[in-house]
Formats: structure tokens, sequence, C-alpha cells
């Protein structure tokens, strides 16, 4: 079967499940709240960032999208659903390609929303706190936004094809950041810069003083991405389904 209505039957699917929409939903109207509350918070810090404080509710926010990932896979794991997707199209590495693709373009488009909206309801907070804030990094924050949540869904879907299971990756990626994260990036220095949430971060900074810049640590998010999907689309290939 051709690749593009292999694409079109797991667009299909994405558009079937409704949890996959309240993933996405929850994604925008949990990141526009924590930014709207941000962009009222203190501002005489020395070290106020005012891009981050802008669309720090992707932080939380990103919760939902790791949850859109994980679902969108861990969903072909019931009821034999995954056996029928294979016997329509036997080649497991472009269906996995397709629904991979089928995760990343409202990802993409979700996280380009979210990052605008986020950065328009704390800037109304922010207020004159928010006027050095060129034009160009208003775009890159936006655009980090969307690369970023894309990365960390895509990064869920090939974790959960690796375990069959949306529970268990989210099981491991959930308290990862939540907790893990911070908890190594305080005891490991300039070796938690390098980790797949901390690295993509760096692009909703102003500034940065760490080893990564914007773009290269979205790089070194992608390089995880890349490894899990890797994984993923080995077990694919190599596990009966």
């Amino acid at each position: 079967m051709p690749f593009a209505p292999v694409l079109h039957a797991e667009f299909l699917k994405i558009r079937t499940l409704r949890s996959l929409y309240g993933a996405l939903l929850a994604l925008l109207a949990v990141s526009t709240a924590f930014s709207a509350v941000a962009g009222v918070s203190e501002t005489s810090d020395p070290e106020f960032d005012p891009l981050y404080m802008a669309v720090s509710g992707v932080i939380p926010g990103q919760i939902a999208v790791l949850a859109f990932g994980a679902l969108a896979v861990s969903s072909e794991f019931h009821s034999g659903a995954l056996r029928l997707s294979l016997a329509a199209v036997p080649r497991r590495g472009r269906w996995f390609t397709a629904k991979l693709t089928a995760v990343a373009v409202p990802a993409l488009l979700t996280g380009l929303v979210t990052g605008a909206a986020s950065l328009s309801a704390a800037r109304a907070g922010l207020g004159a706190a928010a006027d050095g804030l060129t034009a160009a990094e208003q775009t890159r924050g936006v655009l980090g936004c969307g690369i970023y949540l894309t990365l960390m869904a895509l990064f869920a879907a090939g974790l959960t094809a690796l375990l069959r299971s949306g529970m268990a990756a989210l099981g491991i990626l959930i308290p990862f950041i939540l907790i893990v994260s911070f908890v190594i990036g305080d005891a490991a220095g300039t070796v938690a810069e390098f980790l797949p949430d901390r690295a993509g971060q760096v692009v909703l900074h102003e500034t940065w003083d760490g080893t990564l810049g914007p773009w290269t640590g979205l790089a070194v998010t992608a390089l995880w991405t890349a490894a899990a999907i890797a994984a993923g689309a080995w077990s694919v290939r190599h596990r009966d389904a």
C-alpha cells in the first residue's frame, strides 16, 4: 500500500479517539493558564527572563503532549488493533512512519498555537516588563514551543512502541520530568543540561549561560527522540503483534 493512504488512515485513527483531542486541548488550556498566572508575577528579580516567564506554562502543559504521543501509539496494543493495522500494511516500517507523522503534525500545530497563546496571555500581565523582547525572540519562543512539544510527543510515542504500553511509558516520563530531572539537575551540574527536557527548554529562554544554545539544545532533544523512535521501530519490526 502506498504511503499516502496509510497516512490518511492513521490521521483518521487520531480523529476518532476523543482522548487525544482532550490531551491537545489540555495542552493549550493548561499552558495558557499557567503563563497567564506567571505574567502577573514579580518582575524585580535581576535574573528575570521575560520570554521564559511568558511561555513557562509549557512546562506543566507538556504532560498533556506526552499523554497524546503515548495514547496515540498505545491504542494499537488494545484488542488486537495492531494485528489489523499490520494486516492492512504489512511493511511495518511504513506503518510506523505514518503513525509518527500522524502524531507529529497535530502536536506541532497545537504546540505553535499554544506558544502564541501563552505568550499573548503572559504579555498582557507583564506589561512594560516584556517590552524588551524583540520580534525575533518572541518568534523563537513560539517556534521553540512547537518544536519542543512535538519532539516530546514523539519521544513518548517511541517509548510506548518499545514498551508496548502507554501507561508504562508515562510512568517513566512523567516522574522523570517532574522530579528526577530537577534532582539530577541540582546534583549533576552541566551534565543535566543534556537531559531531553532540559536541553530542549533552552529555546524558551531569552538568554542562557549554559553549554547549549537554543537550537543546539533542541538538537540534543531531537537525538534523544531519535533514539526512542529507533528503539520503538526495532520493537515494531521484531516483536509479534
